[in-house]
């Protein structure tokens, strides 16, 4: 039997956040626009739990009410206490194609010191895909982080910006096969002679995972 919107806000508002974890998950079984609604009290919660699993649906159910889901997305990657919290907000942001919090994933970026924050603001500018955050990218490819140095690699692809080429090519002699892999996934987004060129060398990398996925975007 599929929940009710009157049994969910019920579990929200239970004293035990066992159920209101309950009642997020259930939110998914709702009509989306009422389940909108609900997600926005779930994203309040005192439990860092329900308010991680609340803000991550939000990629889902935000084009309900883009406006809302914007502004609480903002104030959740701003001012929650929860790093995991403030990374799923950047998540989410990126996901719902948010441009105009541009300003505030680059202010979190510089003034966290959350491994895990960084990395989803930086593949959250990816998906924004605003040239505004070459800048950030290029900077954080050299991240003490290798796993946020190597989702600057997979933006700066997304981004489509030409000056990145030459930065990408340089990493096709990397040590490590899945940041080659992550440069090919980033060069293929590019049309010119030197981005096919590299991936040409890459399509007969010893990796066989980077390999194939060169040989598949140059048609092979």
């Amino acid at each position: 039997m599929s929940p009710t919107p009157e049994r969910v806000k019920q579990l929200l508002e239970s004293a035990d956040f066992g159920d209101r974890l309950k009642a997020v998950n259930l939110i998914r079984e709702l009509e989306p626009a009422i389940g909108f609604e609900l997600l926005k009290t779930a994203a309040a919660d005192s439990n860092v739990r329900v308010r991680y699993a609340a803000v991550s649906q939000f990629t889902t159910l935000g084009p309900q009410n883009r406006t809302e889901a914007e502004a609480l997305l903002r104030q959740a990657l701003m001012t929650d206490p929860e790093p995991d919290v403030q990374a799923a907000a950047a998540d989410a942001l990126g996901g719902l194609q948010c441009t105009d919090a541009f300003e505030d994933l680059q202010s979190v970026y510089h003034g966290t010191e959350e491994w895990l924050v960084k990395f989803s603001i930086i593949a959250a500018l990816g998906e924004l895909g605003d040239r505004r955050a070459f800048d950030l990218l290029q900077s954080a490819l050299d991240s003490s982080n290798e796993l946020v140095a190597t989702a600057a690699i997979g933006s700066l692809g997304e981004l489509k910006d030409d000056r990145a080429i030459p930065i990408l090519l340089k990493y096709v002699d990397a040590d490590d096969w899945q940041v080659r892999h992550r440069v090919v996934q980033a060069l293929s987004q590019f049309d010119t002679p030197e981005t096919k060129a590299a991936l040409k060398t890459l399509s007969q990398d010893r990796a066989a995972a980077v390999a194939e996925t060169a040989k598949h975007h140059l048609g092979n």
